[in-house]
């Protein structure tokens, strides 16, 4: 008792006083040391620890992360404003250096947007009490030093020409450290791009400064319509019954776990004993819903994309075609893609055999619909937008009775879990997925009134651990394929075929083992609904070689 009263007499004793320059470089110094363990990691991988190149080559590549952070530092800090900065800057890069360290996520603008935009229920699950530890050494610690730390009262005649001399200083230091180290760190940073978006708090300023430019330019432009001459083709005032074309955006599903593409476990189970259609080689516009779900519906491109997200989207284009639209939400939102068409946000229901606190299984969005279909008959392009095998909680995702898999991992906090536990509890997640659209397709069946068909497809895979990756948001160029090769399945009844031409034979032998993507969905739809608009692509339409008439 005498000893920790004696470390509170000199805690209260010690109050230093420095420069605002002192503060910003033992800052840095904290931030690049120790808040980058994964940029370390992966800059000094392949490199020998008992080798002196090794230890120069970090040495200069410190210097340089050092002179970097002081100069963002040197820009910004003054007397009033270095603490509150200093503060949040601790804060915010201590969650962000134990997010990447435990999932291995890279903090580039669209993992910054997917967080930014993320529900309250969303990051609720990223919270576990495994995290205080590293908050308390790499938050709560620094947060009390620097509030003890007194700062140096100067005139501005006096500050200013130090300030401007340390940015020099450190601007010649970190620019000729790079310069001794370009031979070696050239083709590093050639070959391994995205290690720059593992450089913390830079790569989060970075991408949060182009997050918030690209979303101003983006509000500053208005929406480009798109298929102002959309219209249904003339065949369809002979089709006796109206059109039910039911699209289930998946979450989270990968296809190397699919039962139907062929992996070991049978996943999908109850889909295997229906008239389906599988796509086994698909891929995805991007690795977070954030991206794939409003790409997936853009008449764009992947690649063009990235710049131009300020069109409209297919569910504009059928709508304004003649096909009313609903969008049914057991997620986070549909990211802008059903701004401007009827939407039901079903993820808060209270059903007591659905839902359990703040969750509710995929299930809910089929509550009511065959009553709904009843009593509002006619043409509807319906968009359920699952919850699926959103982690990292696999558990939550579904109910008790599809938990086939065991041992199943019980927390957010994955790294705490063997590998084939974590596999099992997303395993069971997909066996959920696969009674969900059986249902579903069993609920199209016994609409008689209808023409319906009914097209899955995820927005993104999902990484398990291998290779020490969890999750998905990696940048899309190096991104593993377990994150961008993803499940699609279709299911068409013999009426929707037989008044749209289309062979069914033709489409399982053909077009279900061709290369496909997210980029083919806008257009095959149109050519599935029979929607006549130039910006219809006959190539990209997936169907078109198995319709008759094309």
């Amino acid at each position: 008792m005498t000893f920790l009263k004696s470390i509170i007499k000199r805690w209260r004793q010690w109050q230093p006083t420095m420069r605002v320059e002192t503060l910003a470089l033992l800052t840095s110094l904290f931030f690049s040391l120790g808040c980058n363990n994964l940029f370390w990691k992966s800059t000094l991988a392949g490199r020998a620890l008992t080798q002196a190149d090794t230890w120069l080559f970090a040495l200069g590549v410190g210097v340089a992360l050092v002179a970097l952070h002081f100069i963002l530092l040197g820009l910004v800090l003054n007397r009033w404003t270095a603490k509150p900065l200093l503060a949040l800057l601790i804060v915010t890069t201590a969650f962000s250096s134990y997010y990447m360290s435990t999932f291995t996520v890279f903090l580039d603008p669209g993992m910054l947007r997917n967080v930014l935009r993320t529900d309250v229920k969303e990051a609720s699950e990223l919270f576990n009490v495994g995290m205080l530890p590293y908050l308390l050494v790499f938050a709560v610690l620094p947060l009390l030093l620097l509030f003890r730390i007194g700062l140096r009262r100067e005139p501005m005649r006096r500050a200013l020409p130090i300030r401007l001399v340390a940015l020099v200083v450190a601007l010649l230091l970190g620019g000729g450290s790079i310069i001794l180290l370009f031979h070696d760190l050239a083709p590093l940073m050639r070959n391994n791009k995205e290690i720059r978006y593992l450089i913390t708090p830079a790569n989060y300023l970075y991408s949060l400064a182009n997050v918030l430019t690209t979303d101003a330019s983006n509000a500053r432009r208005p929406r480009l319509q798109i298929g102002l001459d959309a219209k249904l083709a003339d065949s369809w005032q002979q089709r006796k019954k109206p059109a039910l074309f039911v699209f289930v955006v998946g979450e989270t599903a990968r296809a190397a776990n699919w039962g139907l593409s062929g992996y070991a476990r049978q996943t999908t189970p109850e889909l295997a004993k229906l008239d389906v259609i599988n796509f086994s080689k698909v891929t995805s516009c991007g690795t977070n819903t954030e991206v794939s779900v409003p790409c997936m519906f853009s008449p764009m491109s992947r690649e063009e994309y990235k710049s131009s997200q300020h069109k409209e989207s297919l569910l504009d284009v059928v709508q304004r075609a003649g096909v009313p639209v609903l969008w049914r939400d057991n997620n986070s939102g549909c990211k802008g893609a059903c701004d401007r068409v009827p939407y039901e946000d079903l993820s808060n229901a209270k059903d007591p055999q659905l839902c359990q606190g703040n969750e509710c299984y995929d299930e809910i969005l089929l509550k009511g619909l065959a009553e709904r279909l009843q009593r509002q008959p006619g043409n509807l392009l319906l968009v359920l937008h699952q919850k699926g095998s959103h982690g990292p909680a696999y558990y939550l995702r579904y109910p008790q009775a599809f938990e086939q898999f065991k041992p199943v991992c019980r927390t957010n906090k994955l790294q705490e879990c063997d590998r084939q536990s974590i596999v099992n509890a997303y395993d069971n997640t997909l066996l959920y997925t696969d009674h969900f659209l059986a249902s579903t397709i069993r609920l199209l069946q016994q609409q008689s009134g209808y023409r319906s068909a009914l097209w899955y497809m995820s927005d993104h895979g999902e990484s398990l651990g291998e290779n020490n990756l969890y999750l998905h948001g990696a940048p899309y160029a190096f991104a593993p394929e377990t994150q961008t090769h993803i499940p699609m399945v279709q299911w068409i009844s013999p009426a929707f075929a037989q008044s749209t031409g289309l062979n069914l034979d033709c489409l399982r032998q053909q077009a279900a083992s061709q290369p496909a993507s997210h980029d083919n969905l806008f257009h095959s739809v149109l050519g599935l609904l029979d929607i006549h608009t130039q910006v219809y692509d006959p190539a990209l339409d997936l169907f078109r070689t198995c319709r008759s008439g094309h």
